[in-house]
């Protein structure tokens, strides 16, 4: 064994071959992360940039606990590691860890799902792959923004019922030019990571779907713009190249969501446990509580409760990481 400072530490993580080190005073040990010692608690810390790397060795050595580490590499660009320990790590240890400055710290499920087996992704749209609300965005181009911005809010706040909020934020719409539609696509600004995410898990047999409660043109944008498998949202009532101000067909609500998930899974034949679901608004809890793994993404209070894992601060390139290399 050998004596590590902490820049040396991912030194001999990334670059080197020797088992195990001792590093000040704790032996570490490493892994190859399809074989993560059996039965430990695994927690993986992700980032952008390898500056904060000092940071987190410090904070390995203030744990004071035995870890075996390993290397998550994936294609989407950011680094990750893995810190396996025979016991529980305790509130006091995940606090140490997610108190890292740019470092987002994740407690693996002991059964996570896999990454290069098929699986399906069932995705929000609005503020979950792209940054804005399609409804605000369309009430401001209408001069209606504020009145129906505030709507907004409140149903993703799980204040409001959906389909209630729904048809009385578009019904503001009345009378604006359908042309604001091809406007807002023309200029629908992706989610940070989104193209990388979804590349990812299409390299590896995924399905990717898009579940909405905004409406078919931009959901139909997303799907040719990056090969979706499926995309379902809201119908837009259009006569004379005018809004109506109405919606028809089935409302993608909060249960259609839910259903996509289980509709998607059985049409693919996707296993159970390769069932995920992210959103980011109490909208989205039903599809979250349906899916085998449900991601919360920069959400609303009551839809972090209801998920299995938060992404608060880091873009959608995180969850590949989230996933097991089997």
């Amino acid at each position: 064994m050998e004596s590590l400072s902490y820049s040396s530490l991912f030194s001999w993580l990334i670059n080197e071959e020797t088992a195990s080190y001792q590093f000040h005073d704790q032996t570490l040990s490493r892994h190859a992360e399809c074989h993560a010692p059996k039965g430990e608690a695994r927690l993986r810390l992700i980032y952008v940039t390898r500056d904060v790397e000092a940071a987190i060795a410090e904070a390995i050595t203030q744990s004071a606990l035995s870890l075996s580490l390993a290397v998550i590499d994936r294609k989407s660009g950011l680094n990750c590691i893995e810190l396996c320990s025979d016991k529980p790590f305790e509130q006091v240890h995940l606090q140490l860890f997610s108190s890292l400055e740019n470092v987002e710290a994740f407690l693996m499920t002991p059964e996570p799902p896999t990454l290069n087996s098929p699986g399906l992704l069932v995705m929000d749209m609005d503020s979950t792959a792209i940054e804005i609300e399609c409804i605000d965005e369309l009430a401001a181009m209408a001069g209606v923004g504020e009145a129906v911005a505030e709507v907004t809010e409140r149903a993703m706040q799980g204040e409001l019922d959906f389909e209630e909020s729904l048809r009385a934020r578009v019904s503001q719409l009345t009378g604006a030019d359908e042309s604001i539609i091809q406007t807002l696509c023309d200029k629908l600004p992706l989610m940070p990571g989104l193209t990388e995410m979804v590349t990812e898990l299409q390299s590896h047999d995924w399905r990717v779907v898009v579940a909405s409660g905004g409406f078919t043109p931009f959901v139909g944008h997303l799907k040719q713009l990056l090969n979706l498998d499926a995309a379902f949202a809201n119908e837009l009532d259009i006569e004379g190249g005018k809004l109506v101000g109405t919606v028809s067909g089935q409302v993608v609500d909060a249960q259609f969501k839910a259903d996509t998930v289980q509709n998607c899974a059985q049409q693919w034949a996707i296993p159970q446990g390769q069932r995920l679901a992210i959103g980011d608004g109490a909208n989205d809890i039903p599809m979250i509580e349906a899916a085998d793994f449900g991601i919360a993404y920069h959400a609303k209070p009551k839809l972090k409760l209801a998920a299995d894992v938060s992404i608060s601060q880091l873009d959608l390139r995180v969850l590949p990481y989230l996933l097991q290399l089997s």
